[in-house]
């Protein structure tokens, strides 16, 4: 080949590299609002009292998909059992995450009677339901006391998983619990009762397998007499906390660094018991809930304790129609620990500033 073959073959290569380079470029623009995908929040099925379908099982018994918000077509196509949210963007985003507000001061106190406010800063509400002006009561859900009577022996924390198989990126689920959330929850009941003096209860109930096989349809069904009677036979129970894994794209990577050391960042859920169906405001039949003011203040009280400490480890609280698994004490918390692109230890670290933001609001 002589020289001048050479600098031919040399220019085609670089002309069909910059050539790839600009489509690619172009693509990721007009595919994405300035470079950030936003997710449509959507949550896998709930109870089975409702007309939910059921949900195909992956690798780790969660299907995760996608939506695309700018495509009305393609989101009819997606099966609806994501637990994501639009303030969750691709990690290639130049873009930073808005920071929340981390202290309570009087005239933060006088914003967040704004219900447009708090859906801004500290709530994401889906569609199938809405979060109305007084719904949200911060001052006095902020004043609440929560603080636990530690004086008896007995576990004061019960920790279950009503969907125990859901795993991470590394996670081995053949292997046993401890790959995937269960093993979480466990890192959770240590610390909280080693370095907090807290006595907790670890359930090992598997809600989400029916016969062997993953089954997440009917799962918090299955879940409410078991930890019924758990709790009817340890009356020292004050607080429940129902421990998930989120389910989000593959681009997705839920993680902040505290204390040097990177961890998932969760986010703690709320059902509000009620439907918007066709811009009507109706309650879910049969799944009422005594304890949705106490169980608003707790989350609210959780979240603002975690921005004071560490401001960029919590998600803006979700807000869903359904109750799950929250009915059962005032102090329930349904918590979502990363999502399935985090590794194991990513979610195990972050149960140290978990277990200090609970301990801060239950002590």
């Amino acid at each position: 080949m002589n020289f001048r073959q050479q600098s031919h073959m040399k220019k085609m290569i670089m002309q069909s590299i910059i050539g790839f380079l600009t489509c690619f470029i172009l693509s990721a623009f007009f595919l994405t609002k300035e470079g950030a995908f936003a997710f449509i929040e959507e949550t896998v099925p709930s109870m089975a009292k409702t007309d939910m379908p059921s949900v195909p099982v992956s690798k780790f018994f969660n299907q995760d998909d996608s939506k695309d918000e700018q495509n009305p077509e393609l989101v009819k196509d997606i099966s609806e059992n994501i637990v994501g949210f639009d303030d969750i963007t691709y990690q290639s985003s130049a873009v930073p995450a808005s920071k929340t507000v981390t202290q309570v001061t009087p005239e933060l106190l006088q914003q967040m009677e704004n219900v447009d406010f708090l859906k801004q800063n500290y709530y994401l509400v889906d569609s199938r339901t809405a979060l109305l002006e007084g719904d949200i009561k911060p001052k006095e859900f902020l004043e609440k006391d929560f603080s636990i009577d530690n004086s008896q022996k007995g576990p004061k924390v019960l920790i279950f998983h009503t969907h125990s198989t859901e795993g991470f990126i590394d996670s081995d689920m053949s292997k046993d619990m401890n790959e995937g959330i269960w093993g979480v929850g466990e890192e959770l009941k240590n610390i909280l009762e080693k370095k907090y003096g807290i006595e907790v209860l670890h359930d090992t109930g598997r809600y989400d397998i029916v016969d062997g096989k993953g089954q997440i349809l009917g799962a918090y069904e299955r879940m409410e007499p078991a930890i019924e009677k758990i709790l009817q036979e340890n009356p020292t129970i004050q607080v429940v906390i129902d421990m998930h894994r989120d389910g989000l794209p593959e681009n997705v990577h839920l993680v902040t660094e505290i204390d040097g050391k990177q961890c998932a960042k969760i986010m703690f859920f709320n059902g509000m018991c009620r439907l918007n169906q066709d811009g009507a405001i109706k309650p879910t039949e049969g799944l009422a809930n005594e304890n949705l003011q106490d169980n608003l203040a707790f989350s609210l009280q959780m979240q603002t304790t975690a921005q004071s400490l560490f401001p960029d480890f919590t998600r803006r609280i979700y807000l869903h129609a359904y109750r799950y698994s929250l009915h059962m004490k005032p102090r329930s918390l349904l918590i979502e620990v990363g999502s399935q692109m985090n590794t194991k230890q990513e979610a195990k670290n972050a149960m140290e500033p978990l277990a200090e933001i609970l301990a801060s609001v239950i002590q």
